[in-house]
């Protein structure tokens, strides 16, 4: 399985970026991260809808779509990954998750999902989602696979 994560922003040399790493790294599944910019002098509802354009095409054919957004479905780590796994064993080749700007997700990228899912009612940094998403599709492929990292 391959796993696409496009993320409006460029994340700098530091922590968010070595944590992305450590988790990313210990994954199986190749993981490409696709990284977005769009000018910021823009009205907010362009930049969005451009970045949201941006965003569905870095989306390989076939693949299903998870948008990350405040507003979408929180679910456990466990329900997390067993979605995972019946997309998996359904045929799903490709996963990709989608991190929208400052100002959030367009509607019709939003609509397009596969799954708009929400990492709970805090707001967090776009490039710090970058890192809990890693970590929690490892989680995922723990629990998938039976390894004792997930305790619950």
């Amino acid at each position: 399985m391959q796993i696409v994560i496009a993320a409006v922003g460029r994340v700098k040399p530091g922590a968010e970026r070595d944590l992305f790493d450590a988790y990313a790294g210990r994954l199986p599944w190749r993981v490409d991260l696709k990284e977005i910019e769009i000018k910021k002098e823009l009205a907010t509802d362009v930049r969005r809808a451009r970045e949201g354009e941006a965003l569905l095409a870095a989306v390989p054919d076939g693949a299903r779509i998870v948008a990350l957004d405040e507003r979408g479905k929180s679910e456990g780590s466990e329900a997390f990954a067993k979605r995972l796994g019946k997309w998996r064993d359904d045929g799903a080749r490709t996963i990709a998750f989608l991190i929208g700007g400052a100002d959030g997700l367009d509607e019709p990228l939003r609509k397009r999902a596969d799954l708009v899912l929400s990492f709970g009612a805090l707001t967090w940094p776009h490039m710090l989602v970058r890192a809990l998403l890693a970590e929690q599709l490892y989680r995922a492929h723990t629990i998938l696979t039976g390894h004792p990292y997930h305790r619950s």
